[in-house]
């Protein structure tokens, strides 16, 4: 299929729900006084900020019953666009009991500040097992996406926001671009194929592979990590993207190469994550995304290629962005270096693997992260931080 640059968008337009106009904002934010108010949590925030700046292109707002409903059962909108997770607004009965359809919806940041107004064109009670099952195709509550859906309220409320201005944030302001930003740096450097890749893990050896092999053949490489809320144990988001500046300085050239800050929520449903991260990183401007073994899983609720199989339900155009497979990748001692069960014909014990779980369990242990697994540099960033944990655990319990 021929790239098209610059890549449309998902829907073909790129949302913008944030005034320009600051008179404008100020009476939006005069008039929310006289509103009922919802409290945003950090994943409701989350989902606020990548609608307003056109990452969740092409919603403009959160799903009302039509919509939710086909995503759930045929991963489209009601419009037939691929679209395979939920993104809803959830409230309690208290909240409901005074909201209508017509209603305004004035959102707040969980510190008090104001962000904008939802325009309620929807208002209904749901599933949460059926969400449950068909999103994360388990109803167990220690999933970490099944326990914070049990967790919301039991109404949804859908309808398009409109923003005063966009959540203010004290970290990574450097490496927090909107679509619009990418699209531009992207086009600026002159590049017309785009790799996208995302991890919540550690960075390891196999992921530099991934990324050298893409950068061989296409125009740059987007690195865009999770730095939304994610489940206890993942890596700090300082950590994680500390690991990715050393990487960049010592291994990649850096013409080839944007790191920016990925602000979504991991929801860990897997397969169909995996489709929403592509659609996604289409609206940053990314032509092909890199999807790995168990993408966006957790525990043993995927099959390792259920992310690689779930494309097959999607016709070639209709995501308008290719994803790249890849095999499970290793560190071969008689090849000399990483490889996968493509490249390597040598038997499973002369194969060191990789994996964010055998990392974060070295260093818990005090073990010391070997050269075949993560380079140096990373491996001290890891170090560090994980002595800084140990530290804080030992005066806890002192």
């Amino acid at each position: 299929m021929p790239t098209r640059f610059p890549i449309p968008p998902h829907g073909g337009t790129l949302v913008d729900r944030v005034l320009e106009d600051p008179a404008a904002a100020r009476d939006l934010e005069g008039e929310a006084r006289t509103l009922p108010t919802i409290t945003l949590n950090l994943r409701q925030r989350s989902d606020v900020e990548m609608i307003a700046t056109g990452a969740f292109s092409p919603l403009r707002g959160f799903m009302t019953r039509e919509d939710y409903e086909s995503v759930l059962h045929t991963m489209r909108l009601a419009d037939g666009l691929p679209w395979p997770l939920p993104v809803t607004l959830a409230i309690g009965d208290e909240l409901a009991r005074i909201l209508d359809v017509g209603d305004r919806l004035a959102l707040q940041e969980p510190e008090g500040a104001f962000l904008g107004v939802l325009d309620v064109e929807d208002l209904f009670r749901y599933d949460k097992r059926e969400e449950a099952q068909r999103v994360y195709r388990t109803t167990d509550p220690a999933h970490p996406g099944v326990a914070a859906l049990y967790e919301q309220g039991d109404w949804l409320v859908g309808g398009p926001i409109t923003l005063a201005r966009l959540p203010h944030h004290r970290d990574f302001p450097r490496y927090r671009l909107t679509p619009r930003e990418t699209r531009r740096l992207f086009e600026q450097r002159g590049w017309r194929r785009i790799v996208g890749f995302q991890t919540r893990n550690p960075i390891h050896r196999a992921h530099e592979y991934l990324h050298k092999c893409v950068m061989e053949t296409f125009d740059g490489l987007f690195l865009h990590p999770v730095i939304g809320p994610t489940k206890p144990g993942d890596l700090p988001n300082e950590v994680r993207m500390r690991c990715y500046e050393v990487l960049i300085e010592n291994y990649y050239p850096k013409d080839r190469v944007v790191l920016a800050a990925y602000p979504a929520w991991m929801r860990y449903a897997g397969p169909r994550e995996a489709v929403f991260h592509a659609i996604v990183r289409k609206n940053y401007g990314c032509t092909h995304f890199i999807v790995g073994r168990d993408h966006a899983g957790v525990g043993n609720y995927y099959h390792t290629y259920d992310a690689h199989r779930i494309f097959e339900e999607f016709g070639e155009e209709e995501l308008g962005i290719t994803p790249l497979f890849f095999d499970h990748a290793f560190y071969c001692r008689r090849c000399g270096g990483v490889a996968s069960t493509k490249t390597c014909p040598h038997p499973q014990e002369a194969r060191l693997e990789f994996s964010g779980t055998r990392v974060r369990e070295m260093l818990q242990a005090g073990e010391p992260l070997p050269p075949e697994l993560t380079r140096p540099e990373v491996a001290q960033v890891l170090k560090e931080w994980a002595q800084e944990e140990l530290a804080l655990e030992t005066g806890a319990g002192s």
